[in-house]
C-alpha cells in the first residue's frame, strides 16, 4: 500500500524585497497612469488614421442621439401604454395578443374585442388594441398608438396594408414601431429561410430606420406561439422607452374601453332613432380635457360632453391600491368589450364581478312531500278571517252574502 505525499502548502513572503513591493501595491492601487508610465509604448497611437476614424465614429454616434428637448407631461402614475398591432388578415394578430396576454398575466383569453389592459409590471401596464384591415381604424389607431407592433407574413412578405399604415403614421409623428415575422414554419429548407429573413430585415429597415427591431416567430405550437419567443417579445416591450409625440402631448384624447347606453328603455322602444345619451369610460392621455367642450368621435362627428368625471382605477399598479382591498381581487387583467374585469365602476355604484369558486351555492329548501301538509304551510290568513270573507249566493246570478248581511236580517 503506498502512502500519497501530502505537498507542502505555499507560505507568502512576510518579509524581503517582494514583500514590501507587494504591500505598497496594496496600499496605493496601481493606477493606469503608473501602467503608461512602465510601459508607455503599450499605450502609443499605433495609426493615427485609425484614431481619427474612431474619434469621428464616437463623435457621430453621440450627436445621432441629440435630440430637440421635449416636454413629458406623463403624470406620476402614468396610463396604460397603447400597443397597437397591425397586419393584413390571417397573419396571426389575435393569437399573438392572446399569446402576450398569457406571457404576462397568466390568463387565456378567448374572445378579443376591444381594448385589453394588462399590469406588466411594478410601473407599467399596456393596453393592446387590434387593428380592423381597412383606412379608417388604421388612421384613428395610428394617432393613439405609443408602440406598433408591425406583424408580416413571411411566406408571402410585405402586403400594401404595411406600407399604407407606414405613411399615416408619418403624419401624426412616428410611434415606435417593431416588426415581426410570423408564418416561417413555411419554410422548409434553412437557406430560403435564412435569405427571406435577410432581405424581409433589410426592406423593413428601409421603411423604418436602419437597426429597427425585427422578431421572429418561428413556429406554433398547439395553436401558440413558442413561449420562449413570445417571453423575449414581452421583455422587449416591459422595459421600452418611448418617447413623447408632439401631437399626444398637445391633444387631450380618451380611448374608450368601456361604453353604456343611459337611454331611457321606453323611449327607445316608442322612437328606436331618438337621440341617445352614451357614458363612455377609459384613461385620459394628453393634456386637461376641459368639461362641457366639444369632441371629436371618429366616424361618428363633433359632439357636446355634458359631464366629465373621475372614477377610481379599474386596473390599479401594485401597491397603489388601500390595504383594505384584497389581493385576491386585484385583477391584473381588464377588459370589458371583451367581458373581462373584475370590478366596474359607475358614477352611483360599484359592480364587482366574483367567479364561480367564491360564491356559496345555496342549497334548495327541503320541502315536504305531501300535498295536504304544503297547503297548511303556505297558508297565511286563518280560518276564521276566510270564513269572514266569504260570500254566499242563493240563486245564480243573485247578489253574494256576507255573514254582516245574515246577522242583520236575523236581528
Amino acid at each position: 500500500m503506498t502512502r500519497v505525499k501530502k505537498q507542502k502548502p505555499h507560505q507568502q513572503k512576510h518579509s524581503g524585497p517582494k514583500a514590501e513591493k507587494k504591500k505598497l501595491k496594496k496600499q496605493n492601487g496601481s493606477t493606469e497612469e503608473d501602467e503608461r508610465k512602465r510601459n508607455p509604448k503599450a499605450f502609443a497611437v499605433q495609426s493615427a488614421v485609425r484614431m481619427a476614424k474612431t474619434f469621428h465614429r464616437a463623435q457621430d454616434i453621440k450627436t445621432k442621439k441629440h435630440h430637440v428637448p421635449v416636454v413629458d407631461r406623463t403624470p406620476l402614475e402614468p396610463p396604460p401604454i397603447v400597443i397597437v398591432v397591425v397586419g393584413p388578415p390571417k397573419v396571426g394578430k389575435s393569437t399573438l395578443i392572446r399569446c402576450l396576454i398569457k406571457n404576462f398575466t397568466r390568463q387565456k383569453l378567448t374572445d378579443i374585442c376591444g381594448p385589453v389592459t394588462i399590469v406588466s409590471g411594478k410601473k407599467r401596464r399596456l393596453t393592446f388594441m387590434e387593428c380592423n384591415n381597412d383606412i379608417n381604424s388604421m388612421i384613428d389607431l395610428a394617432k393613439v398608438a405609443d408602440l406598433v407592433l408591425m406583424l408580416i407574413d413571411a411566406s408571402f412578405g410585405f402586403e400594401m396594408e404595411t406600407f399604407e399604415f407606414l405613411n399615416i403614421c408619418q403624419v401624426h409623428g412616428f410611434p415606435r414601431i417593431m416588426g415581426v415575422l410570423t408564418h416561417l414554419d413555411a419554410f422548409k429548407n434553412n437557406k430560403t429561410l435564412r435569405k427571406t429573413k435577410k432581405n424581409l430585415k433589410h426592406r423593413f429597415w428601409t421603411e423604418v430606420y436602419q437597426g429597427a427591431k425585427l422578431f421572429y416567430l418561428s413556429g406554433m405550437v398547439y395553436g401558440e406561439y413558442q413561449n420562449q419567443e413570445v417571453k423575449n417579445l414581452g421583455r422587449f416591450i416591459s422595459v421600452m422607452k418611448f418617447r413623447p409625440l408632439v401631437w399626444q402631448t398637445s391633444h387631450p384624447y380618451v380611448l374608450a374601453d368601456r361604453i353604456e347606453d343611459l337611454t331611457d328603455p321606453e323611449r327607445l322602444r316608442t322612437d328606436p332613432k331618438c337621440d341617445r345619451t352614451v357614458s363612455l369610460y377609459g384613461y385620459l392621455r394628453g393634456t386637461h380635457l376641459k368639461n362641457k367642450g366639444q369632441v371629436h368621435i371618429p366616424g361618428v362627428g363633433d359632439f357636446q360632453m355634458s359631464d366629465v368625471n373621475f372614477l377610481p382605477d379599474p386596473c390599479p399598479l401594485p401597491g397603489t391600491q388601500k390595504k383594505r382591498a384584497l389581493n385576491e381581487k386585484e385583477r391584473l387583467l381588464y377588459a370589458p368589450m371583451a367581458g373581462v374585469g373584475g370590478v366596474v365602476y359607475d358614477k352611483d355604484a360599484v359592480y364587482i364581478d366574483l367567479p364561480a369558486n367564491h360564491v356559496k351555492q345555496l342549497q334548495e329548501e327541503v320541502r315536504p312531500t305531501t300535498e295536504l301538509v304544503q297547503s297548511l304551510i303556505e297558508t297565511h290568513v286563518t280560518l276564521d278571517a276566510k270564513m269572514a270573507a266569504s260570500k254566499v249566493s242563493l240563486f245564480s246570478g243573485s247578489a253574494g252574502l256576507d255573514p254582516t248581511d245574515i246577522s242583520e236580517q236575523s236581528g
